[in-house]
């Protein structure tokens, strides 16, 4: 069951989302306790964003609770999805929208780590990446042209020639040297990437696709995700036990879980 400001969603309700594609949304993992790593952290992307979208301020105690009563009954870890959007917004009059609501889903999560990744280079740069907007198409075509060719993902890579980010996930490297580096492009500031910047030292650079490939090991970070191993990027095999990895695997899975 889907909820819009708390109340059960209907079908008309979704149709401007369905029709404009205009919101930003945030995921979170809530785990069988009931907590949410980095919580404090989706709330802030929420209030920014939607400064940013719709030049408005957002209630996130009203968030909180939506959520709350959203998982009333759950057992067991999920994904709750809140998404931020306008239902009176018209496709000719997008500047009419100043009302934004929040829509509230929740679906099962899978077991972390899920296992190794295999993804492929696909020249593309998301619209806005600062923000977590519902904007996919962009994205979901990269990773269907990525998974028509057997592979898991997608992985972008710029008009630069940098690497950025995944489909849905941001990406970070260990270097010959054991340091974590993260691409320095414009990609979406992920939580579970901030939550592990916090855990681990770090750099950001600039990484060509070459580089990519000749890294000791790579990962993939989202709040579903957790830390999960790279193990291909396009031919190129890359190892899915590291040290380092290991240890942001516990790194990340040690960060208290805050209550809603």
């Amino acid at each position: 069951m889907a909820t819009l400001d708390g109340m059960p969603v209907s079908a008309d309700d979704l149709l401007p989302l369905a029709l404009t594609n205009t919101g930003h949304f945030t995921s979170m993992r809530v785990d069988a306790d009931g907590t949410i790593r980095g919580l404090t952290l989706h709330m802030e992307r929420l209030a920014r964003d939607s400064k940013i979208v719709w030049d408005a301020d957002l209630d996130t105690d009203a968030v909180r609770t939506y959520v709350r009563e959203s998982l009333h009954g759950q057992s067991g870890a999920c994904v709750v999805r809140v998404t931020v959007y306008d239902p009176a917004v018209e496709i000719g009059h997008p500047g009419d929208a100043d009302d934004p609501r929040i829509l509230v889903s929740v679906r099962g999560a899978g077991a972390l780590p899920p296992e190794p990744l295999r993804a492929m280079s696909v020249p593309y740069e998301r619209d806005l990446p600062e923000v977590k907007h519902v904007g996919l198409f962009g994205a979901l075509r990269a990773r269907r042209t990525a998974q028509l060719a057997g592979f898991g993902d997608a992985l972008f890579v710029g008009r630069d020639g940098f690497v950025s980010e995944g489909g849905t996930w941001n990406i970070g490297f260990i270097d010959q040297d054991g340091t974590v580096v993260w691409p320095q492009a414009r990609v979406l500031p992920g939580v579970t990437m901030a939550l592990l910047q916090e855990q681990a030292e770090h750099r950001l650079a600039t990484v060509t696709l070459d580089q990519a490939k000749a890294m000791a090991a790579a990962f993939a970070t989202n709040t579903s995700i957790g830390v999960r191993a790279v193990c291909a990027i396009d031919s190129a095999t890359l190892p899915t036990e590291h040290p380092v990895l290991n240890r942001l695997r516990q790194a990340y899975l040690s960060v208290p879980g805050e209550t809603l």
